[in-house]
This record gives structure tokens, sequence and C-alpha cells, in this order.
């Protein structure tokens, strides 16, 4: 089976695109915020976490989650798609929360101001990582499902049999 064919390989349940939808909306939606708020949420929350070429990362990051969240939603490449997302997950998690669970600044990230530190307060602040982490990784192993674009691409991949 060529690459391609294996990246859009999928016989998972349709409720599948439940998923798809709330991992796809919400990466959508962040990306595009990146751009409409930069100070707060693109360039200068990158500069204030600790990157160096925040000017750069933030609106890479950002394009990448408006089209890789669009593809998700569309169930188009799926497999493809989630790979940058958990990169970015994981990511937002070594530069964000593990700082929390420490208590101060590591690896040239800042901690952001909080009343308590530890492992609730990381526990807490992550959440919203975890989800969408997990339903990247999830979408990573069984594709985009029985309807999504990816299983309308398989069907027409596959060889036609003759009517004998």
């Amino acid at each position: 089976m060529n690459v391609f064919k294996q990246s859009i390989a999928t016989s998972a349940h349709p409720a599948v695109i439940l998923i798809r939808f709330s991992i796809g909306a919400v990466f959508l939606s962040e990306g595009i915020q990146k751009f409409l708020y930069p100070v707060a949420l693109g360039v200068g929350r990158f500069e204030k976490m600790g990157f160096e070429a925040a000017a750069f990362l933030a609106p890479m990051v950002g394009t990448f989650e408006i089209v890789c969240g669009v593809m998700v939603l569309a169930g188009l490449l799926t497999r493809v798609a989630a790979v940058p997302l958990v990169a970015i997950m994981l990511t937002a998690i070594m530069t964000t929360k593990v700082q929390i669970l420490v208590g101060h600044d590591l690896w040239g990230f800042h901690v952001r101001q909080l009343s308590t530190y530890g492992f609730w307060s990381m526990a807490h602040e992550m959440r919203t990582d975890l989800a969408m982490l997990l339903g990247s990784l999830f979408l990573l192993v069984v594709g985009g499902g029985m309807w999504s674009m990816d299983a309308v691409l398989q069907r027409r991949s596959q060889p036609q049999k003759d009517p004998d």
C-alpha cells in the first residue's frame, strides 16, 4: 500500500466526526485568533512565554492551526493534519504547563503568574491542552472515519470490480 493510501485509510466508526469537529473547530478558532489578537494570543503571547523567534513562530503556528483545523473538519488527510497538531500541543505543554508544575521559569520559558503552582494547578491549566493532544493522537491512529473526505478518497482509489 502506498503512502497516500495509508494516510487516507480509515474504517473507523462514523462517530469519529464528533472528535474531528471538536478538534478541528478548536484549532481553527485558535489559529484565527493568533492573527486577530496578535498581542494577546499571537506574537505578544509567544514573546511573553520566552520564544526568541516569536514574530516567526506565532504566525507559523497560527497558519498550521488554521490549515490543519480545516483539514480535520473536512476529514481530508486527517492523519497527516494530526501530526503538526500533536507537535503543537506537545510544545504548548512543554513550554507553558511544566513551568506551572515546578513553579518557576524553565528552559528559557516563563511561568505565568498564578495563585498556586504544582501538580493540581498544572492539571487544571492543562485540561484543554491534554484534551486537544489526546484527540489529535486519536485521529492520528484511526483516521477521519467513515464520514470523511478520506473515506470518499479511499473508496474512489479502490479498484472497481466487474459485475459478472
